[in-house]
């Protein structure tokens, strides 16, 4: 399965998407129109070994509701990330049983090699 949760509005997300061959072949889900499923989640979690490595603390929320001075658990990450679709580092790239998050030049290098 090749599937790329992104956001639309993202331009670092479209960025990307255009160097791996402009999306085609991957299934496109824009997580503000279409929301994760809590299953969607926990696969991705399951893959890449916690909740907390999907969960972005350069959100703009993150600050805003004071998640910074907060001890949060594996539980929260998966809640907040589920609740506001923000929180997701985006974008996540699943090429078959490989999981890449976020946008970090080693991360999207390593997508590009896996195709």
């Amino acid at each position: 399965m090749r599937k790329i949760y992104h956001l639309a509005s993202c331009s670092t997300c479209q960025r990307i998407i255009k160097t791996l061959n402009n999306g085609e072949g991957f299934e496109l889900q824009n997580i503000k129109e279409e929301k994760m499923t809590p299953e969607q989640l926990d696969a991705m979690a399951e893959k890449v070994g916690s909740y907390e490595a999907l969960f972005s603390r350069r959100a703009m929320k993150y600050r805003a509701m004071g998640l910074h001075e907060k001890q949060l658990s594996e539980q929260d990450y998966r809640q907040l990330i589920l609740d506001e679709y923000t929180f997701l580092k985006r974008p996540v790239i699943l090429i078959d049983d490989a999981i890449f998050v976020g946008n970090a030049k080693k991360m999207v290098e390593a997508a590009q090699a896996a195709l």
